[in-house]
């Protein structure tokens, strides 16, 4: 049944070291989601061992540990991570059904913030302010802000942790992840590799089980002082909800509905070769993919044609297959929830001219969906509104600058937003009018480790990435000495 890789020769929650395979609420298996192969199955966690791995996870915390201790281990992690790339991209793809070939780039991505995470610890060494103000001198210390509460989505189940689990290793925190339960997998075999470097034992912790009574532990609990947190709108609203009386610091990289405009004068071979590759990563599901295709009239006919081409030559299927550009929907649920979309749309007076009807699905895992293309889109219409998660290109129109302007920023979210141009006066404008987070401008490029991720608006506060993503997890302390 358990997947075979000396990454998982043991599974089960990680708490001080200890591998725990059992636990009151019973058990849970983890779905090959392209062929419901059982890859493991894991203990049911809920409050009291959510409490256990924060009060060890506290006692981890070494005060004036020194920094470049916590560089070697993050620079160990990230050679280790590139060395065994192979082996964690089986893993991602055999629990969340994205290609292998994606999956080593998420691989070598989630290196990445352990590299400039360890890079950018010299930045946690006390800073010694010039001069002498009130006959003083002036200390700042960044300290560990304490325990840290890790929540991660599905999608990218080792780089959307491995960037919170870095910042926070680089800060000094003991951490308490909690990864999605259809890919847990992934940070089992980081605590592998965490245990064989000699990370403290207690430094890393890993629970599963219902989001609610893990969630609200970490909320409630006092050790607990920053929860990072990767998923829906909703269940962040509710994190700031129940955290709020605890003060907690929180950073929430929320949910998105990205803007991708193309206007006449965009060279729209290359956008829409960009939009392909941005679209259809991970099936469509990802939080910075284009949502909303919004093409200046006069191109809109030619960039259709374009992006219709591409979409009928994609192939779907398991992610081992080479051929697989695109591997299933992670579940049931989601293929519903796009089929939803693509028959709202079509209702609503959408033309779909690429892609076709999806099968009903007779089990939760083979929820392979055509990639698809429709048009005509308009507001009203849930493929424009909501977030799809899928792959499913959405194209509306609009006449002039302003025009886009305004259809792209009339969303309660601001994640990410693209355009093409070839007026750079025309993008510096849109740089400042659009209110997303990330902007890609000639590029469907999404974040990198060394620049601050997040969003605005309904799509969050707190970021990732870059050392504003380091200091969510510091907190500054001024020594004045006379």
């Amino acid at each position: 049944m358990t997947m075979q890789s000396k990454l998982l020769e043991r599974t089960g929650g990680y708490i001080g070291g200890q591998w725990i395979t059992e636990a009151p609420g019973g058990n849970f298996d983890v779905i090959n989601p392209a062929n419901g192969d059982v890859l493991a199955r894991l203990p049911n966690m809920a409050a009291p061992e959510c409490v256990a791995a924060i009060e060890i996870a506290e006692r981890s915390l070494r005060p004036g540990e020194p920094v470049s201790e916590r560089r070697r281990w993050l620079e160990i992690l990230h050679d280790r991570l590139l060395a065994m790339k192979e082996e964690f991209a089986k893993i991602i793809t055999s629990e969340n059904g994205k290609p292998l070939r994606e999956a080593l780039v998420e691989v070598e991505y989630a290196a990445g913030f352990f590299r400039f995470f360890a890079e950018q610890t010299p930045r946690l060494e006390p800073e010694v302010l010039p001069g002498r103000m009130r006959n003083c001198t002036w200390t700042i210390h960044r300290r560990p802000a304490g325990v840290a509460g890790l929540i991660a989505p599905w999608n990218f189940p080792l780089a959307m942790m491995g960037k919170k689990v870095a910042a926070a290793l680089a800060a000094g925190c003991g951490i308490v992840i909690k990864p999605a339960r259809q890919t847990p997998l992934s940070m089992i075999a980081l605590c592998h590799v965490a245990e064989q470097i000699g990370l403290p034992v207690g430094r890393l912790n890993v629970v599963f089980g219902p989001a609610g009574p893990i969630g609200e532990t970490f909320c409630t609990h006092p050790a607990v002082r920053v929860i990072s947190f990767t998923g829906s709108t909703e269940t962040g609203e509710w994190l700031a909800i129940k955290s709020a009386p605890h003060l907690k610091r929180l950073a929430l990289e929320l949910g998105g509905n990205a803007p991708f405009l193309v206007f006449e004068d965009a060279n729209l071979e290359r956008a829409a070769d960009a939009l392909i590759a941005n679209k259809f990563r991970v099936a469509g599901q990802t939080c910075v993919c284009a949502n909303r295709v919004l093409v200046q009239a006069r191109a809109a006919a030619q960039f259709t044609e374009l992006v219709a081409e591409r979409v009928r030559k994609l192939r779907v299927g398991d992610g081992f297959d080479p051929a697989s550009d695109l591997g299933p929907l992670i579940d049931r649920a989601q293929y519903e929830k796009v089929a939803a979309h693509v028959r709202d749309a079509l209702a609503r007076g959408a033309r779909r001219i690429a892609g076709s009807d999806p099968p009903p699905l007779s089990h939760d895992w083979g929820a392979f969906f055509p990639p698809t293309v429709l048009t005509g889109v308009t507001r009203d219409m849930k493929v424009c509104c909501e977030e799809t998660f899928g792959p499913v290109v959405a194209i509306a129109t609009f006449d002039t600058e302003a025009e886009a302007v305004a259809a792209a920023n009339d969303t309660c979210y601001g994640l990410a937003a693209y355009a093409f141009s070839e007026d750079a006066d025309r993008l510096d404008r849109l740089s400042s009018q659009l209110q997303f987070g990330h902007l890609g401008f000639n590029t469907g490029t999404g974040p990198r480790p060394e620049a601050p991720f997040g969003g605005f608006k309904r799509s969050g506060y707190g970021r990732e990435g870059g050392v504003d993503g380091l200091f969510e997890f510091c907190e500054s302390q001024v020594v004045a000495r006379a």
